[in-house]
């Protein structure tokens, strides 16, 4: 089956050996996006609620340019580096979608890029 990578127009193509998301077949599998503005290449100021909020605006793009939504996410996983923001992020996740919920893995991981305190990769179709 054929990997057709998602292109989103007028950003800069990611500077690491990995795409933003591939199509192939029915799903689009986006890679992880962290908190960090494309505007400013900075990171969101502020906790891990500011920086979920950065993550979704992220990936709608990404999908955006795959024609896609967040309305059509099956599978998000979900990487915080600290459980203690569960609460938190589990606030701004629950604002980004409709039941029925796309299935979800949330861990704890001991480091993320840049410092993030959230990354979050998902499935679509």
């Amino acid at each position: 089956m054929p990997r057709d990578p998602i292109i989103i127009p007028n950003a800069p193509p990611p500077t690491n050996p990995y795409s933003v998301g591939v199509r192939s077949g029915d799903h689009v599998f986006l890679s992880g996006q962290t908190g960090v503005d494309p505007a400013t290449g900075q990171l969101a100021a502020g906790d891990v609620a500011a920086q979920a909020e950065q993550v979704f605006k992220n990936l709608a793009r990404v999908l955006a340019a795959a024609g896609l939504s967040l309305g059509d996410a099956v599978k998000c996983n979900v990487y915080l580096t600290d459980m203690g923001d569960f609460q938190a992020m589990n606030a701004v996740y629950a604002r980004q979608f409709e039941a029925p919920y796309p299935a979800r893995t949330t861990v704890a991981v001991a480091a993320l890029p840049g410092g993030a305190l959230i990354e979050i990769e998902l499935v679509a179709r």
